[in-house]
């Protein structure tokens, strides 16, 4: 199984240029999405999109969402970065056309951009923002589809330590919201579960050297390190780990579950790599077969959270259309009323805090350039 997005390579802050002043228009609600849309995590970011944009086209093709009423969406490049993702909120609740954002996927960047939405009562809905800490500051308009890090973290230590029968890990992340929570919550579940925890490192996303920590790891004879980051910098750390001789086992969460990450670290070199996802591969899910066989007809082969994308626009157009009119407080009022809402990657419902209920993890390992899957642990 391999999962990734044709790159599409945009310049500047907007895909779709946001004119000052802007003027609301009674026939046009306007559907936001942002994600890192250049730089190194683009594979990623634009199958978010391309998902996310699908939704509003197939709403689009029903008719208008209420009265006369069509969806335009607008997509936003935060660079996978805080600072960015600020500017993108703030240009987002100054249309008063935009009723809701999907968005974002990294969690440093929801975490940093969710006090803005919450300021303008825009729904935010992010397709993947997995760290626990953003829905508990306290913003009722956050909103996710996916399972947090207290649940996908737990359940690769398990898998870790009850499947392979692994004792002896290092850990390993990248310094960021996202990657030093998942990093936490393994070690804190391993740990628990008996495991010992050798070494805990960070590194820094972006940095391209790091044959010094891996020394330092290989010193320690892990049976498999697990790192908390992002697919660029899991592909160099498995190339020099192979070149100095450093054996064990890695393992990752979602964010290393991109299938450029085999040809980033080279051919067979990241094959045996693990790694946990939100929820299973989407080729076996019946309810999403339709969108999986059309998105890859457009695009190419789906992209790793295509369908989370596709899910968080389609629950959001949904509150929307419920509300039946354009106002934001009204719209935020019906998603908070969401109730089984028919995703394609199952039921979705969210508790008092926004986070997304009932959702499993899938555990993959990269066989012959592709992530195959293991195992569903799904949420108690």
């Amino acid at each position: 199984m391999s999962f990734s997005s044709k790159a599409v390579f945009f310049t500047g802050l907007s895909v779709l240029t946001l004119i000052s002043p802007v003027f609301a228009k009674d026939d046009e609600v306007v559907i936001g999405l942002t994600a890192p849309l250049t730089g190194d995590q683009a594979y990623i970011g634009i199958g978010v999109m391309q998902g996310a944009q699908m939704a509003v086209e197939d709403a689009n093709a029903k008719g208008p969402i209420f009265g006369d009423t069509k969806l335009k969406f607008e997509a936003l490049d935060d660079q996978h970065n805080p600072t960015q993702a600020v500017l993108v909120a703030n240009k987002f609740i100054s249309n008063p056309d935009t009723m809701g954002v999907v968005g974002h996927f990294n969690s440093n960047c929801s975490k940093a951009a969710s006090s803005i939405y919450h300021e303008g009562r825009v729904t935010q809905v992010s397709p993947a923002s997995t760290n626990p800490e953003i829905s508990r500051q306290g913003f009722d308009t956050f909103f996710r589809v996916c399972a947090t890090d207290e649940v996908q973290a737990p359940a690769a230590a398990l898998f870790v330590f009850n499947d392979l029968s692994f004792k002896r890990v290092v850990v390993l992340d990248d310094q960021t919201t996202y990657g030093r929570g998942l990093a936490e919550q393994f070690k804190k579940k391993f740990i628990a579960l008996g495991g010992e925890v050798l070494k805990h490192e960070g590194i820094t996303q972006g940095e391209k050297d790091f044959m010094p920590l891996l020394t330092k790891v290989k010193s320690v004879n892990p049976e498999l390190v697990f790192f908390g980051g992002i697919y660029p910098e899991m592909a160099l750390l498995l190339k020099q780990s192979k070149k100095i001789g450093l054996n064990a086992a890695w393992m990752g969460g979602d964010g290393i579950f991109e299938a450029s990450l085999a040809s980033l670290a080279g051919e067979g070199v990241a094959d045996g790599t693990y790694s946990t996802m939100l929820g299973v591969d989407p080729h076996m899910v019946p309810e999403a077969k339709d969108f999986v066989t059309r998105y890859e007809a457009r695009f190419g082969t789906i992209g790793s959270f295509s369908t989370y994308g596709y899910d968080a626009a389609c629950v959001l157009i949904d509150a929307i259309r419920r509300a039946g009119k354009k106002d934001r407080q009204a719209i935020l009022d019906e998603m908070k009323k969401t109730h089984d809402f028919p995703g394609i990657l199952g039921p979705i419902n969210f508790d008092k805090k926004g986070d997304a209920i009932g959702k499993s993890v899938g555990v993959f390992r990269m066989e012959n350039g592709k992530f195959k899957f293991l195992k569903e642990i799904k949420q108690s």
